[in-house]
């Protein structure tokens, strides 16, 4: 059982990957990736294993709705309202091995959308609130679980794209997409900290930070493309980006 707001989105999910144009194939596995582990999120949020479920819910629509504007306007030819580490994505060599195009698209939507998201139900004032902004946190955290505990079903979904070496390393590469991904989430919370202060200053000021995280996530495509094993680099070098001190 999932959610019922969530459900609504995973559903949503569900016609972009039923539709997905026949050119735009290479797209499916984060997309359905995607899909799952929302649809897991969902779960969470009706077994109450947040703190605040309602709120986790409403972070969970507006994250979704950022990878659904950027996927709609780039099936609509309209690439200029889309951001640049969505474009590259979307742009990648349809050729690339699968667990390169799904690392395009966490890149995208965790280094750039989460934090955005985070922001977008979290109001200023919250920030001014100790007790609540921790507990924002620690929600935040948890859904590191719920990305664990997907690790090893997605693995398997991803297995029979791999090489026989990919293969072998399999449960390595499981414990460095845990890592990173643990990793990843606490860069987007000091992103966050750093969008949060620039939005207390003015729009354009929100706007400038916003474009810089927008350059290091779309940066931070080079090391995913590179050659060897990316999960085994990503472990140690780090996935996320953070944003420098104005």
């Amino acid at each position: 059982m999932t959610s019922p707001a969530i459900a609504a989105v995973v559903a949503r999910l569900q016609q972009r990957l039923d539709e997905l144009p026949m050119d735009m194939q290479h797209r499916r596995p984060f997309l359905a990736t995607y899909l799952r582990t929302t649809e897991a999120v969902g779960v969470a949020v009706a077994e109450g294993r947040f703190e605040d479920p309602d709120w986790v819910e409403r972070w969970d629509i507006v994250f979704a709705e950022l990878y659904l504007t950027a996927h709609d306007a780039y099936l609509a030819g309209d690439r200029a309202n889309i951001p640049r580490p969505w474009r590259l994505a979307f742009d990648s060599d349809p050729q690339l091995p699968v667990l390169r195009h799904v690392l395009l698209g966490i890149n995208a939507h965790v280094n750039y959308d989460l934090p955005q998201a985070m922001l977008a139900v979290i109001a200023p004032e919250d920030f001014a609130e100790t007790q609540l902004i921790a507990s924002r946190r620690r929600d935040h955290e948890r859904i590191d679980e719920v990305l664990s505990a997907r690790v090893r079903a997605e693995d398997a979904e991803l297995a029979g794209s791999r090489r026989l070496i990919d293969r072998a390393l399999a449960p390595l590469n499981r414990l460095g997409s845990k890592r990173f991904l643990r990793e990843a989430r606490q860069k987007v919370w000091l992103n966050v900290d750093s969008l949060q202060a620039a939005r207390l200053l003015d729009e354009d000021a929100y706007r400038l930070r916003l474009g810089e995280l927008e350059v290091l996530s779309a940066a931070r495509i080079a090391d995913l493309l590179a050659p060897g094993q990316v999960l085994l680099r990503l472990a140690v070098s780090g996935f996320g980006v953070v944003l420098p001190p104005p």
